[in-house]
């Protein structure tokens, strides 16, 4: 049995059929060197773009739709969606791709095999078991995208060892509902795909991404979560329970002493809704949170710690945040488990901003 390289990319332009275009190729100014976005010639085809890149950071929302559910199996091919949904995934951000065609997944599959293959052959440290019976597959995954500037999704199945038994390494790229504006303001030669998610060997992790900046002439960093973010999964997620039953939600922080102290903190899920339903006004169909509410949820839960403690919370950082439905690490892991599968597009999107603002411009 092969091994495989298993890719999703999420966020590609799709027609109304079902085939995946790519936008229109038109003249492009020659790149110096490999620095993604930063090394467009001349300088303004990016800086004085409409959507003004150089701002994209303080453009961070006050508001967000509330999560909704939706059978997004109606869309999207359910073993597809239960690769995404299968295992901890650890995050990264990715500067737009330069001259990425949606039409060319077959070649790149090969070519990436084929670098692969080259840098082991060359005494680059690749996962025991990855020999040469393997291969990489990109394929599209539709259904994904939520806006007209969103790109689709695509996908391929894992990479298994020698045995054919257990997954060596998977990984994907999306764009779900990402800024409007700056995803217009990008050149036509350029497809912003900003969310990477990776598992598995860490040297095949480098190796792809090596491949992928060679190729787009791009650049990944690593994507950490914020304590806001991990603020608003922790309410977005909260806000399900009536719907999804979050069961239990865990937190966790760690304190500036010395040593660090890190504190687990458990609330039952109903009186986390209650506490959520008493700060959060309902609007009508097109619900939004806004992140008063959310600091108020935070604020009401450290508060019931230090009634009982007299321990302030808010003097240390939040770290993780774990429900039924999924867990987030301030490391920048996540995990968004199978029953949340209705939900999955709300965390993309949080995510897909988190790696935007992340993007260096």
């Amino acid at each position: 049995k092969k091994n495989m390289l298993d890719f999703f990319i999420l966020g590609l332009f799709i027609s109304p059929g079902s085939a995946v275009n790519t936008p229109v190729r038109r003249p492009v100014t020659r790149r110096s060197k490999s620095y993604g976005r930063s090394c467009v010639e001349p300088p303004s085809l990016f800086w004085q773009t409409p959507g003004h890149l150089t701002t994209l950071g303080h453009r961070i929302p006050t508001s967000r739709r509330a999560a909704k559910s939706h059978n997004i199996t109606e869309k999207v091919d359910p073993e597809q969606v239960a690769l995404l949904l299968d295992g901890e995934w650890k995050l990264s951000y990715v500067t737009p791709l330069f001259l990425f065609r949606h039409t060319q997944l077959k070649l790149y599959s090969k070519r990436l095999a084929a670098f692969i293959i080259a840098e082991k052959q060359q005494g680059v440290a690749v996962e025991v078991g990855l020999e040469a019976g393997f291969r990489v597959s990109f394929s599209a995954v539709l259904g994904m995208a939520e806006t007209e500037e969103d790109a689709e999704t695509i996908s391929s199945r894992p990479v298994f060892g020698a045995d054919g038994s257990k997954p060596v390494w998977q990984g994907w790229l999306t764009c779900v509902n990402g800024d409007p504006e700056y995803l217009r303001s990008l050149p036509p030669d350029f497809t912003s795909l900003p969310l990477f998610c990776s598992r598995g060997a860490e040297s095949l992790s480098a190796l792809v991404k090596s491949w992928f900046q060679r190729t787009f002439d791009c650049s990944f960093g690593a994507l950490g979560l914020s304590s806001s973010t991990l603020h608003w999964l922790a309410a977005l997620w909260t806000g399900c329970h009536p719907a999804a039953g979050i069961r239990y939600l865990k937190l966790g922080w760690t304190m500036p002493t010395q040593p660090p102290l890190d504190i687990e903190y458990s609330v039952d899920p109903q009186d986390a809704w209650e506490l959520w339903n008493s700060v959060h006004k309902e609007d009508g169909a097109d619900e939004r949170i806004s992140v008063d509410e959310v600091q108020s949820f935070i604020n009401g839960l450290e508060t019931h710690f230090f009634r009982h403690f007299k321990i302030y919370l808010s003097s240390g950082t939040l770290t993780k945040v774990s429900t039924a439905l999924g867990s987030a690490h301030h490391h920048g892991k996540i995990k968004v488990i199978t029953i949340n599968s209705d939900y999955i597009s709300t965390v993309l999107t949080l995510l897909t901003e988190c790696a935007l603002l992340k993007t260096p411009v």
